[in-house]
Order: C-alpha cells, then structure tokens, then sequence
C-alpha cells in the first residue's frame, strides 16, 4: 500500500502544524497496512514491494523458496535428461545395427530337424491328455507293437480288485485281464484265484474257421503286422480254435457291463412269448384292470430259469399269489423275483449265486393260468420295468 500527500503552501506556523499532523497519521496508518500484510504470508503479497524494509523481506522469502525446489528441480532435470540419453541411443542402434540372415540348411538337414520338432510336439500332446490331442494326429499317435506279447502269474489276495491288479501291472484297461482270463463275472473274483496278466493291453481272440486275420484286424481295428508281430506269427493262415492277442483293443461295452456285474441276462435261455408286460393289464381270471409287476414269460414247463445278475439268495419259499418262488438281492440296490416255478427251488437262503447260474424250473404254480416265468426287478425298493434293464 502507497500513501501519497499532496502539498499546497499555506501559512508557515499553520501549515507546519498541519503537515506534521498529517504525517503521524500517514506513518501509522503505513506501519499497520505493513503489519496486516505480513500476518497474511502469501507468497504474492511477501514479492509485492511495500516499502523499502519490506521488500527486503520479501526478496528474502522469495530465496528461501527457491532454495527448498531447488532439489526436486534438479531431480526431475537429470531423469529428463537419461530418458532422452536412452531414446537416442535406441534410434542410432537401429540404424547401424548389422542385419542377421539364417544359414542355408540343405533340405536333408531341413526335414530331419522338422522331424525333430514334430516328435518334440507330439511328446507334449501326449502328456496333455487324449483331450488334446487333434483328431487328425491321433492315428499317428497309436502305439506300434513290434514286440511278442508276455505273459506272467498273479495270485489274487484279499481286497484284490481287477482295477487294482491292472494298475499294478502297468496295464490302463481292465477288459485286459477279464478278457485273458475269460471272467464272466469280476465280482466273484476270490483270493488265491490265478491269474494271467499279458505285458500290454490287449484282449484274447479265438479264431473260428470262418476268420482271417484281414476280418480280425478289421473288426478291432489293429493293423494285421500287429497281430503278426504281437503273436509271433510268420504266416497269415489261421486255425480253428487258435487264440490270438490283438494288441491295443477293448472289450465291448456290453460284454464288458456283463463282466462286471452291471448288466442283466436273460432269466430264459430258450425262446419265449411275452404273455403279459409290466404296468396296468386286465386280470387273467376276473378281467378287471390291475397293475401287473413285471413280466410274463410263456414257455414250457420245465424249462430252465437262471440268475439275471450275480448276487446273494434273499428268499425262498410259496405263496398262494407267486406259487414256488426265489428273491435275489444284487448290488447297485437292484433285487428279483421269480414266481411261479414248478417246484421249490434248489437254493437257500444266503447262498450266493453267479450271472446264468440256474435257480428253478419253470412252472404254473400259485395264481397262475400257464407255464410262465414271472420275473420282477425293484430298483432301491420300488418297482421298475423288467424290460428296461434286459439286454
């Protein structure tokens, strides 16, 4: 703030008086403006020149500012400063650097080493899982056997599994040992059982005299120098009854269910007539509708009935309804009822009993009109249609 007095003459002892009145108040006035702006701090008013004690002042804490930014300044400066360094130092490397050309590989060299790389890639599919692996690579990643099959003696111990002596063995398919071994039902698998185990997986064929080994190799899929080789065989002729391992193939899916016990035979090896279906049916004797609970199987007396599926005998006995009948328990929660046989059967309760062992003859005991078998299945304790389970 400036304060600027006008000066006008006037009477010497008047004059003088007045003016010096007039400067005490301006001088006040100038010390309590100066005081007010430097409580305020601001760097704007501190450069402001108010007087000439102050602007020293002012000038000093301009310095001591600058002073204080002096160092980060400078910080800044130096990094700018590499940054830039390193931006031209790239741009002239990229001009002078010499340019790199490959050798000539000659084609011999060229296709061994892409050999090389295919072999290397294939090796990591497999490691990735079949799920990776391309379906136009897979024939060329199927194993070749070149060598004879082998063939060593395991002796089944308790808590033995098919599963386990197949791991145990190196082998990866169980219908491996059911197939060498002829297992018709893994469950009744028995410790000090013997049993053949081949050096690779595979499964046993017995040639027909109808077969070849270009019909063989067909139907499994194996090349016919596998056979050959596998088989140690010099000529393609076969004979009835030869056994064959046909390296690399599985049983299938239905003779394999059936070896393992999850699959149901049919109770009749003869022919039959389904006289009756399960489900809603009019009474044989009264003609009222009815819920049947399973199926009847016409035949003639007398004809052999069989175990649908390996399990323990659950009951024995007659009723007036079922006449002479026999319930099974199997695993999975599946039981079955067969009535009506023509006299008690020959098993007994808690006998355990194998797939197409025979447990009756067929009969027409109890309420029955005929020669039949009637054959139920309970799933988990509720009724199920008999049909829907018979292959």
């Amino acid at each position: 703030m400036e304060i600027i007095s006008y000066y006008t003459p006037c009477p010497a002892p008047a004059c003088a008086a007045k003016h010096s009145s007039a400067r005490a108040a301006s001088s006040a006035y100038a010390v309590k403006a100066a005081a007010g702006d430097a409580a305020a701090g601001s760097l704007y008013d501190a450069a402001r020149p108010l007087a000439a004690g102050q602007s020293e002042s002012a000038f000093r804490m301009i310095r001591k500012c600058l002073k204080t930014l002096r160092r980060p300044l400078c910080i800044m400066y130096g990094a700018l400063c590499v940054c830039g360094a390193g931006i031209l130092l790239i741009s002239y490397l990229s001009r002078t650097a010499p340019v790199v050309e490959l050798a000539y590989l000659p084609p011999a060299e060229l296709e061994t080493l892409n050999m090389a790389m295919s072999d290397f890639v294939v090796s990591m599919v497999e490691h990735a899982g079949s799920e990776a692996i391309p379906e136009d690579m897979r024939d060329t990643l199927k194993p070749v056997y070149t060598e004879p099959v082998s063939y060593s003696q395991y002796r089944v111990v308790s808590g033995d599994t098919i599963s386990g002596i197949t791991y145990r063995f190196g082998l990866k398919n169980i219908s491996t040992l059911i197939s060498v071994n002829e297992i018709d039902n893994t469950r009744l698998l028995r410790s000090g059982q013997l049993l053949t185990v081949p050096s690779m997986d595979g499964v046993l064929h017995v040639a027909s005299a109808d077969d070849s080994l270009a019909g063989i190799s067909a139907r499994y899929g194996v090349p016919v120098e596998d056979i050959l080789d596998v088989n140690d065989l010099a000529a393609a002729e076969l004979s009835d009854g030869q056994r064959l391992f046909i390296p690399g193939a599985v049983m299938d899916s239905t003779a394999l269910r059936k070896a393992l016990g999850e699959l149901f035979a049919q109770p009749l090896s003869a022919a039959y007539r389904i006289s009756s279906y399960f489900g809603r049916r009019a009474d044989p004797f009264t003609g009222v509708a009815s819920s049947h609970t399973g199926v009847d199987m016409a035949v003639s007396a007398g004809t052999p009935i069989y175990a649908a599926m390996s399990g323990k005998i659950a009951a024995v006995g007659f009723t007036n309804v079922y006449g002479n009948y026999v319930i099974i328990n199997h695993e999975n929660g599946y039981q079955t009822l067969y009535a009506h046989m023509l006299r008690k059967a020959p098993v007994s309760v808690g006998q355990r009993v194998a797939q197409g062992e025979q447990i009756g003859l067929v009969g027409s005991t109890g309420y029955s009109t005929g020669p039949h078998l009637h054959f139920t299945v309970y799933k988990n304790g509720k009724l199920i249609d008999p049909l829907s389970v018979l292959k």
